[in-house]
């Protein structure tokens, strides 16, 4: 499997992770702006069935504010994605992006210490969730 971030498998339901997760990342700073519902989107526009998977676009103003001010086109990253699906054993998986990846090709000094900064904090959040 490829690593596109910051992953925890929990030990939760799908439904208990949508209600933890944003408390996780609120204790790092992060506010969900939006909540994608593919399962929804795919079933409504291919007639398709797919697991329960949400994408919640997640900000810490802050950061965001910084991340514009050295880099304005950086806002193509923004917010950061955290996706909470369905696993075929019935629990909850949960990934960050880990934006030491996104952040990497940008060669700004300036972004890639705000990347390591919000990796730590998307981490610690997924750290609290069981």
């Amino acid at each position: 499997m490829t690593e596109f971030g910051i992953r925890k498998a929990l030990r939760a339901t799908y439904d208990e992770a949508l209600s933890s997760v944003p408390a996780a990342l609120k204790s790092e700073g992060f506010g969900v702006l939006t909540e994608i519902d593919i399962q929804s989107t795919l079933k409504q526009k291919l007639g398709v069935d797919f697991r329960r998977y949400k994408i919640l676009g997640a900000c810490n103003p802050p950061f965001a504010h910084e991340a514009l001010q050295a880099e304005l086109e950086i806002g193509l990253m923004l917010p950061c994605n955290v996706v909470v699906y369905e696993g075929d054993d019935g629990h909850a998986v949960v990934l960050a992006v880990d934006p030491t990846k996104t952040m990497a090709g940008t060669g700004n000094a300036k972004l890639a210490e705000l990347a390591e900064a919000v990796k730590e904090r998307l981490s610690r959040a997924l750290a609290k969730l069981e």
